[in-house]
């Protein structure tokens, strides 16, 4: 499976969650503001990302760049960084998508980053607060 570029963008931008997953590699790692340890796996992190498309307001990418990965030798993997405002619970938030694609195509690796830091808070406890409730209608 190969995904074509600037797909993710397109899929986010559309909230189209079924779009997102299939440019998603099978072993992703997705690394939280918030957390300490990252999301492992498509299907863990795709259910991040559905609360993700329900805690955000007025998204909006405002940026892209494009490099390699600085890492890597000569054939190193694209990267990719999105630059975003949102509203999550009514505050202002900026924050950036750091994306690592594999040699198909998909994103193996999504950092993201938020600030500023209260907005970061407000963040954290919209998405605790949802991936609880699904938690326990589960």
């Amino acid at each position: 499976m190969s995904a074509p570029p600037g797909s993710f963008r397109a899929a986010v931008e559309s909230k189209d969650l079924a779009a997102i997953t299939r440019t998603l590699a099978p072993d992703i790692e997705f690394h939280s503001p918030v957390m300490v340890k990252p999301y492992r796996g498509a299907d863990s992190v795709t259910g991040l990302l559905s609360v993700l498309l329900e805690v955000f307001e007025d998204f909006s990418y405002t940026h892209d760049l494009a490099g390699r990965d600085p890492a890597g030798n000569g054939g190193a993997p694209p990267v990719q960084a999105l630059v975003f405002t949102a509203k999550v619970m009514g505050t202002r938030v900026q924050g950036l998508d750091l994306i690592t694609f594999d040699g198909k195509g998909l994103v193996r690796d999504l950092t993201v980053m938020v600030r500023p830091l209260p907005a970061a808070m407000t963040l954290a406890r919209a998405v605790g607060r949802r991936m609880q409730e699904i938690e326990e209608s589960a």
